[in-house]
Parts: structure tokens; sequence; C-alpha cells
């Protein structure tokens, strides 16, 4: 497939998965615009996607500055033209909004319990995740009015179907933004303008390593629980998701909106029994 010159706007450009989504939009000719708020992690990726002579341009903006991103934009369009497709990709978790026990009681001595949550942790989460898509959505999304082939990709989670225990404030913000993609999907079709979701399976991340996985590269409790209830018997590669975002991307999905895609290894098929 070829998306050559189509302006792709990524958020969180720098992190593991973004990243690899980034190459692989830019081999197929695409002009790649990585957005995240640590430069030197920015250049790292953008060092990456010169070298195999692709176009790309970075800008250090927090997703939840609304008038940062209002600046970025108009960079963008000067240099290379309005935003086609848009992948929301910034977001994560926060311990201070993350219980240290599954169950209620598990462990009294514990100070982390759901009602010794930090509200403004709680809110810190669900902003970068929820609103860390609606602003760029806003911005970008008018970009992409009326125009031919346009399209945003926000990125969902397996807690979205279920909620995974502990954190509390991340699933609930990827519940949201799952509801969010098919709202968008429905207020765009008549603007030409598709809204999907890819919803990653249990990758290995800067975030989750060392909750998944012990200094020796042993498993934790939690990382075993995870590869048990995932079929395909293991965590996800980041490249395991460049053939649903191309798709996605694409015309070759012209007809296809409102739609969550797992990318999971099985994991959201399997009732566990």
């Amino acid at each position: 497939m070829s998306l050559k010159n189509k302006v792709v706007v990524i958020t969180g450009g720098s992190g593991v998965l973004c990243s690899e989504m980034a190459i692989h939009l830019s081999k197929l000719g695409a002009k790649i615009v990585l957005l995240g708020r640590t430069l030197s992690k920015l250049e790292n990726v953008e060092k990456k996607i010169k070298a195999r002579d692709g176009t790309v341009l970075i800008f250090s903006v927090d997703v939840l500055d609304k008038e940062g991103l209002l600046i970025v934009q108009k960079q963008i369009t000067k240099q290379f033209g309005t935003c086609d497709i848009l992948i929301n990709g910034a977001g994560g978790n926060h311990p201070d909004a993350t219980t240290a026990n599954t169950h209620y009681g598990d462990n009294e001595a514990s100070n982390k319990n759901f009602f010794d949550l930090d509200h403004n942790a709680v809110s810190k989460v669900f902003n970068i995740n929820f609103l860390g898509s609606f602003l760029p959505s806003q911005i970008f999304g008018k970009d992409m009015l009326n125009k031919t082939g346009c399209s945003i990709i926000n990125i969902s989670s397996m807690s979205a179907f279920s909620p995974m225990t502990k954190v509390l404030a991340y699933s609930a913000a990827k519940a949201a933004i799952s509801n969010f993609t098919e709202w968008m999907a429905v207020h765009f079709a008549s603007a030409g303008i598709r809204v999907n979701a890819i919803a990653p399976g249990f990758f290995l991340s800067e975030q989750n390593k060392v909750l998944l996985t012990n200094k020796d590269g042993s498993l934790t409790e939690r990382g075993n629980t995870i590869i048990s209830q995932t079929p395909m018997g293991r965590f996800g590669k980041p490249e395991d998701l460049v053939g649903t975002l191309e798709w996605l991307c694409s015309n070759t999905s012209a007809f296809v909106t409102g739609v969550v895609v797992p990318v999971d290894g099985g994991f959201n098929a399997y009732s566990g029994v």
C-alpha cells in the first residue's frame, strides 16, 4: 500500500508502539509528524526515520496544551500541508491512581486501597488519555473536513472491554476512548472523516515492563496471569500492530468507521475456561 505524501500526525510519537508505527508509515511514503513532551526521545525516532530516507518533523508539545497544539498545527501546515491522518497515541497510567491489590481487604496494611487514591492522580490519568485525544482531534480534525482519505485512529486497550484490576483510572479512560471513537465516527461520517481505534493486547513498554517482568527477565505473577489468558502465549511485539494500522490508514478500509480492533493474541476472545 502507498500513503505517499499523506501527512500523518502522531501524538506520543516517541513511545515504543507509536515510534514503530511512525517508522512503518514513513516506509509507505507518508510525511510523519511526531508530537511528544521529551525532545530527546523524539530525536531518536527522527534519526531512525531519516536513516530510511523518510520525511519527518518533530515538535515538543503537551497534548493537554491547546494553545501549544495550535501553534504546532500552523507550523505543520506551513511545512507539510494540512493533516490527513491523526494517530492519538499519547496516554498512560500513574502509580497514585492504582490500587495495591485486586480486591478490597486483600492487604489491610496497604495504604493504597480505593479510598486512598489521590483524586488529582486519577484526574491526571483520565486527562492524558481522554482529553489528550480529544484536543488533538479538535485541532487536527478541522484540517480533514471535506478532504478525501482522512482518518483519526485512537489507541484503546483491553481494559476498555473489561476493566483490568488495580488500574482504575486507566481502565475508565480507555473505555471512554472506545466510546469517543464511536461517537466521532458517527459525527464526522458526513464530513468524510473515518474514526477507528486499535486496542492493543499486552505489549512490553517502559511503563508496564516493571509490572510484568522481574529483573532477571522472568514473569511476575501479573505477567504470568496475562500470558495464561492469551491463547497465542506471548506478549505482543510493536510490529504486530502495523498491519492493522496500515489497513485503517489506507483506502482498503474506506467503508470502515467506528470500530475498535483488538490486536491481542486472542486475549479478548478467551473466557478463561
